[in-house]
């Protein structure tokens, strides 16, 4: 018998200035809800809270979730202005929507399931 495949991480790393704009553009475009984690190697409740944010993205397959390292792409972190880690944000029609700072899982989650359940009304 096969080895079930290892599930695909449903966040996608963003690794420049270029890559956080094309996918917002296209997460935009397509009327997408966007999530993202802005995280900072050296923060360990940022990192703690990285497989938790994987959960989450399994969770709502039909928004986009992100992770952004600050050191690696300050510009995104800047004109965001994020200030501490882990910074969750919720983006609709790329306009901030909700930021979130600190590791408090059920709080996240009940951001994300409130801001997910209000884009659905909008659009039903």
């Amino acid at each position: 018998m096969e080895a079930p495949e290892p599930q695909k991480s449903r966040v996608v790393v963003i690794d420049s200035l270029q890559s956080w704009e094309f996918y917002v553009t296209q997460a935009t475009n397509q009327s997408c809800p966007i999530v993202v984690h802005f995280t900072a190697s050296w923060c360990m409740p940022s990192v703690a809270m990285s497989p938790f944010f994987e959960e989450l993205a399994s969770s709502y397959p039909d928004a986009l979730f992100l992770t952004v390292d600050v050191d690696e792409v300050k510009d995104v972190a800047t004109s965001l202005e994020i200030k501490a880690m882990p910074t969750f944000v919720l983006l609709k029609d790329g306009a901030t929507v909700d930021k979130l700072i600190g590791a408090n899982p059920e709080e996240i989650r009940k951001r994300i399931d409130g801001f997910m359940h209000s884009i659905r009304v909008s659009i039903a």
